[in-house]
């Protein structure tokens, strides 16, 4: 989870911030809600300001960057997924059609996971083999030997 103290802190702090966010959103009707949601949206934005504070002294990435627009692809189609499983729901009325409507946009979501996303991290459909031109970059271990 977290390589040192500062990012263990600062996992800490957004777990705990989201938690309180959550609870805020879920009582916000309330008075004390808004105020409980005040405070997670402070500590959810100072976590994040501390995770980007940090972010220099990581070092390199012990894989290949991978290619942007795949990743993308990858997010639109699992989304897609869930969308033709949501917006199913509201369009047909009968059982049956929303039953295949989820079963096809859970399909979609699991094409997307499964094979468009580990394509674009440079692997295969199968999450196995890894490609002839994957090239694994030095850990911030093997730079300190």
């Amino acid at each position: 989870m977290a390589a040192d103290k500062s990012q263990g802190s600062y996992l800490v702090l957004f777990w705990t911030a989201i938690t309180v966010l959550c609870a805020g959103i879920a009582y916000f009707t309330e008075g004390f809600g808004k105020l409980v949601l005040l405070i997670g949206a402070v500590g959810v934005i100072g976590s994040l300001i501390g995770f980007m504070k940090i972010k220099p002294f990581e070092g390199k990435t012990a894989g290949p960057p991978g290619n942007s627009v795949m990743k993308i692809v990858g997010i639109l189609v699992t989304w897609g997924g869930w969308l033709v499983t949501v917006v199913g729901i509201h369009l047909v009325p009968s059982t049956d059609g929303r039953i295949v409507l989820a079963l096809a946009g859970i399909a979609v979501s699991l094409v997307g996971i499964i094979v468009v996303l580990p394509l674009a991290f440079g692997k295969s459909s199968a999450g196995k083999a890894v490609s002839p031109n994957f090239i694994a970059a030095k850990t911030t271990m093997e730079h300190s030997r």
